[in-house]
């Protein structure tokens, strides 16, 4: 359908509306000689464009009551195609309905297309506001334009747009703060009712009516998103020649601002995903440098400020950590903002920068803006500081810096506040609710980097306390070079015939004796071929010098275990190979270092820090632990001469004997073993049934002293009732009841809980071991002995004579 026959169609309509509203003959024929004449409808169709081109009153109410919009609008479609076909002769500005028609269907996907366009160059909201107020202002033929921005969506904020061709160094755009008072853009955005006002116009709302002296005629429209939200107030104004803004004018204002809020839509999406995204990149970057990079907390806090000013697009920051103790929050790095420069990936591209000679500040909690945030944890958006009682405004006198807008939120870790971060004047506009939302997620982020890094300066400063306790310790549990050459030059005849007596008693000799008597034991077994003597010397004084002073636990024990040991390997030569016999030694020598007299189940009790590292086999990994301690000090590894593969089998072999001697390891590997005998399947060719008869070689001696002739095994027996004692009276001071046989007001349980112990332990140990060792027959014999005298004093016990073991002499 072509104009011509849109015009037709029109025709025909109101032909067919005339004669139903004609007072005569319009509405029935008339016959002339019998035969139906035509009337009205003979008029031709020129005379009705002629009636309605002279009534075009009669024209718009037809059309505005009978016809379609929907045909309507395609007739306007064509008409418009039409004339943009046809050369149009210069014409003063019209307001016409067919123009806002125009802009309606044939300007908006120009429009679309420009708004796309600029997305792709610069996805900014600001940007797209402006090409869409020069879209609205080139439409209706406006002088010129003014964009406020509405920060954060209020309407009693509101800063005046220059165009991107101002932006700052960053990207970010320029903006005039618009005084507060009663304009027409406040009262558009208040109201969000569009306002037409001409100079000269009398309107009580602008009793000061249009004030900028270029300006004659405004149009003044919000600018809103779907959701309802402020956008930003658009302002068109035109020159004292121009004609005034008509209603045809907001039509096509907001026929614009209807289509372009969908470009303003997917500009804040972007936004939004693009902050996101380099949120999300420097908490990358954050973890990052807490896992992999470990800084100083200073070095973390400039990280944190840096990026927290760039986040909000602040002029300068402070971060201040609070100080739970006094009360008071502190900063070592204040006031970033001029200092920091470069370029480093991890800070969002910005250098990192230490600080010069940091000088701490301090203030207590409650005090100024930031003391306030960190009293009451809120979050504080300041849009004028000076208006603001809680402001501090004696650092701007001294400094000449003038604070405006303040942000300031705090970082909280375990409920618990640690910090504030406070931002100081954004540099476009002020700071709106989408910087508190990316902060804050920002800051939870901070809190976890800033306790990390609390507790990383807290473990370093504890590893060199560490460092320097353990070189103190080391010092005085380390042998010194006087006992050394001492040892070496005091070295006397070898004892190895009395030595390896399973009887031999430690007794009768002093501590520095049994050190010489263990070097004897070891250079008769392993020679010095593949061992340094002086490392030899060392390594065994210092053992006797990590054994403490407890009542049997200590360094004579240590020494008769490892010459019990001895005494089997001297007679079971080639039954274990040279590097089991080297780990049943030292294991020997070394299986209770820094034992405190106490036992496992009681350090698992009393919650012992040793129990926290160890949960089975407590004491016996920490003897083993103290074992390599002493190897990795200076001049004491005697297994330095050995292979690599030789010395990790060596040290792997020592932690199994030391373990072995757990008891509670006892019972289960008793029970394999003794099985494995009954049935005939041991086999010194397995690894597993060698291990077996180790673990048990080293309980045999590790329980010796009832192996040993009465007057040392009585003489044992008293020192372990005093350690049990001990035990038991710490026990009662931590408010649980020992067992009966660490009760030292229970005497009489002595003789009883010996008979027990050898019965159930001892014998089948020996007994055992003698079954593949006959060599160790002695032992198990004279353990028999001692359990018939132990059996006599229990039977005396039971028959009513007290018997205090601590009291019995020798004989």
């Amino acid at each position: 359908m072509d104009v011509t026959a849109m015009w037709t169609t029109l025709t025909e309509r109101v032909i067919n509306l005339w004669k139903n509203r004609s007072p005569c003959n319009m509405a029935r024929n008339s016959k002339v000689n019998g035969i139906s004449q035509p009337n009205t409808d003979d008029v031709m169709q020129e005379q009705v464009t002629t009636f309605l081109r002279n009534h075009p009153d009669f024209l718009e109410h037809y059309i505005m009551e009978e016809v379609e919009l929907e045909q309507l609008e395609r007739w306007m479609i064509r008409r418009i195609q039409r004339s943009k076909k046809q050369p149009q002769p210069q014409q003063a500005r019209k307001t016409s309905l067919s123009r806002w028609r125009f802009c309606v269907h044939a300007d908006k996907r120009q429009m679309l297309q420009d708004l796309t366009h600029s997305l792709q160059l610069r996805p900014t909201r600001s940007h797209v506001l402006w090409e869409l107020g020069s879209c609205i202002s080139s439409a209706v033929g406006a002088d010129g334009f003014r964009l406020y921005l509405a920060d954060g969506g209020s309407p009693d904020i509101l800063s005046l747009y220059l165009g991107h061709e101002t932006m700052s160094e960053d990207g970010e755009p320029r903006l005039h703060k618009v005084k507060s008072g009663l304009t027409v853009p406040t009262y558009v955005a208040r109201t969000r009712e569009p306002v037409r006002l001409s100079r000269g116009d009398v309107d009580a709302r602008f009793p000061e009516g249009i004030t900028n002296k270029d300006t004659a005629h405004i149009l003044c429209q919000a600018v809103v998103q779907p959701d309802g939200q402020l956008v930003a107030v658009l302002e068109l104004w035109r020159r004292e020649h121009g004609a005034p803004f008509h209603e045809e004018d907001e039509e096509i204002a907001y026929s614009y601002l209807v289509w372009g809020a969908i470009a303003i839509h997917y500009a804040h999406l972007f936004l939004n995903m693009n902050k996101q995204r380099k949120l999300n990149d420097f908490l990358l970057a954050v973890v990052k440098s807490i896992f992999q990079d470990m800084v100083s907390i200073d070095m973390l806090v400039m990280k944190v400020m840096n990026f927290a000013q760039r986040l909000v697009d602040a002029d300068r920051a402070s971060l201040f950590l609070v100080d739970a103790k006094s009360k008071e929050l502190y900063a070592t790095i204040f006031d970033v903002g001029n200092t920091v420069g470069g370029g480093s990936a991890e800070a969002g591209g910005e250098e990192v920068r230490p600080p010069s000679t940091p000088k701490e500040i301090r203030f207590p909690l409650g005090t100024g803006i930031a003391g306030q945030v960190a009293l009451t944890g809120e979050v504080l958006n300041i849009t004028d500081a000076y208006s603001d009682h809680r402001f501090n405004r004696s650092i701007d006198q001294l400094t000449g810096y003038r604070t405006e807008s303040i942000l300031c939120m705090p970082i909280f870790i375990r409920g618990n506040i640690i910090g504030v971060v406070q931002m100081v004047n954004k540099h476009s506009g002020y700071f709106t609710k989408e910087d508190e939302e990316a902060f804050e997620t920002f800051a939870i982020y901070c809190g976890l980097a800033l306790h990390h890094a609390k507790l990383y300066d807290k473990i370093r400063r504890s590893e060199q306390k560490y460092r320097v306790a353990l070189e103190v310790l080391s010092y005085h549990n380390t042998c010194n070079e006087e006992e050394v050459r001492k040892c070496i030059d005091l070295e006397g005849e070898s004892r190895t015939e009395v030595l390896q007596n399973y009887y031999f008693s430690a007794f009768e000799y002093d501590d520095f004796q049994k050190v010489q008597f263990a070097i004897t034991m070891f250079t008769d077994l392993f020679g010095l071929n593949r061992f340094d003597k002086t490392s030899l010397v060392r390594f065994t004084l210092t053992v006797k010098k990590n054994y403490r002073r407890v009542p049997y636990h200590n360094w004579t024990h240590g020494f008769s275990v490892a010459n019990t040991m001895y005494s089997i390997l001297k007679r079971a030569r080639g039954v274990f190979k040279p590097t089991e016999c080297l780990a049943l030694f030292i294991g020997s020598l070394c299986h209770d270092l820094d034992h405190r007299g106490k036992n496992n189940k009681f350090m698992l009790d009393t919650e012992s820090p040793l129990a926290a590292m160890y949960s089975t086999s407590t004491m016996e990994h920490h003897h083993f632990n103290q074992t390599v301690a002493i190897l990795q000090q200076e001049g004491h590894n005697i297994f330095g001469k050995l292979s690599n593969t030789e010395y990790k089998q060596v040290l792997g072999l020592v932690k199994h004997c030391i373990l072995a001697t757990d008891l509670a390891l006892f019972f289960p590997n008793k029970a394999k073993l003794a099985q494995l005998v009954a049935e005939e399947k041991f086999s010194w060719s397995s690894m597993e049934h060698r291990m077996l008869i180790q673990a048990i070689a080293m309980t045999a001696s590790d329980l010796s002293a009832s192996a040993k002739p009465w007057d040392i095994q009585v003489e044992t027996v008293k020192v372990i009732f005093e350690e049990f004692y001990q035990q038991g009276d710490a026990e009662k001071a931590n408010g649980r009841q020992p067992m009966a046989m660490m009760d030292r007001n229970k005497p009489d349980e002595q003789a009883n809980s010996q008979v027990g112990f050898i019965t159930g332990i001892c014998i089948p140990c020996y007994t055992l071991l003698k079954n593949l060792i006959p060599d160790t027959q002695p032992l198990l014999d004279m353990c028999q002995q001692n359990l018939d005298k132990w059996q006599k004093l229990s039977d005396e016990v039971r028959h009513g004579n007290s018997i205090n073991i601590l009291q019995l002499n020798r004989d």
